[in-house]
């Protein structure tokens, strides 16, 4: 059965909306009791809640900014249920570029598909299992996550680089093995498309690779996409399987809500 194309993401940063039951409403307030006597801030609201201060920022901005993290008495946002035992699912097929991105029950085996992405791939590689650079397998996403800004240098393939030429704005690495894996989780992740500094100076996102097997294993996606991604998940359990034919994972056969 064909996976319908979706796009649920405003959902979860909709304040007073509870189409989605992963998230609530709340409103701020400096003095809670959670914080014994001190101010709480926009940061420990996020850890409080165990949701990221980029998910509060796009709730509270009404778009999708992530850096302005300004919170007043009496504003309302969204956050993740603390009282819920939902995890992050990312589904990826091969050969078709694309990844689904539910959040799921395990205990109940049952799943909510939140967005249909188009995604670029590794390389062809016919001495891999998978076919590609990018291995096939279920893997959890780990917690060593990067925010790239222009100019922010650092060390790849022992050379001193502009990272957001590399990975983009956004990093979210692979961290182990959970399932069958045709290679190991280190070293994979996934990361927006690459930005190109033009003749100009100024840097611009190439994403001429989304749909395409160009990269060296890592899974990429434009920014904005990539962006969201990154505010939603970096705090929850997140577990990605990567498969060649979508119709032969077991989340499949769950139960969709």
């Amino acid at each position: 059965t064909p996976i319908q194309e979706v796009n649920r993401i405003e959902e979860l940063f909709r304040v007073g909306s509870a189409s989605l039951p992963i998230v609530e409403t709340i409103t701020y307030h400096s003095k809670v009791p959670w914080q014994k006597g001190r101010a709480a801030w926009l940061s420990d609201y996020a850890s409080y809640y165990q949701t990221s201060r980029h998910f509060i920022a796009r709730s509270l901005n009404k778009r999708p900014d992530y850096l302005k993290q300004e919170v007043a008495e009496g504003d309302r946002f969204n956050v993740l249920r603390k009282d819920d035992t939902f995890q992050f699912y990312f589904l990826v097929d091969t050969s078709l570029c694309k990844m689904w991105f539910y959040s799921i029950q395990p205990e109940k085996k049952t799943k909510t598909l939140l967005k249909t992405y188009s995604v670029g791939l590794g390389r062809v590689d016919g001495s891999k299992a998978s076919g590609l650079l990018t291995p096939l397998g279920l893997y959890q996403l780990g917690s060593k996550t990067a925010v790239y800004q222009p100019k922010a240098m650092g060390t790849y393939k022992g050379k001193n680089i502009e990272m957001i030429s590399i990975f983009g704005t956004r990093w979210i690495p692979f961290e182990k093995e959970v399932g069958f894996c045709t290679a190991p989780a280190r070293g994979f992740g996934l990361h927006g498309t690459p930005w190109i500094r033009g003749k100009d100076g100024v840097c611009r996102e190439d994403k001429e690779s989304i749909g395409k097997f160009e990269s060296d294993g890592c899974i990429r996606l434009a920014t904005t996409d990539m962006e969201e991604i990154y505010a939603i998940v970096i705090t929850k359990p997140t577990t990605i399987e990567i498969v060649s034919d979508y119709t032969k994972s077991d989340l499949m056969k769950w139960k969709e809500e």
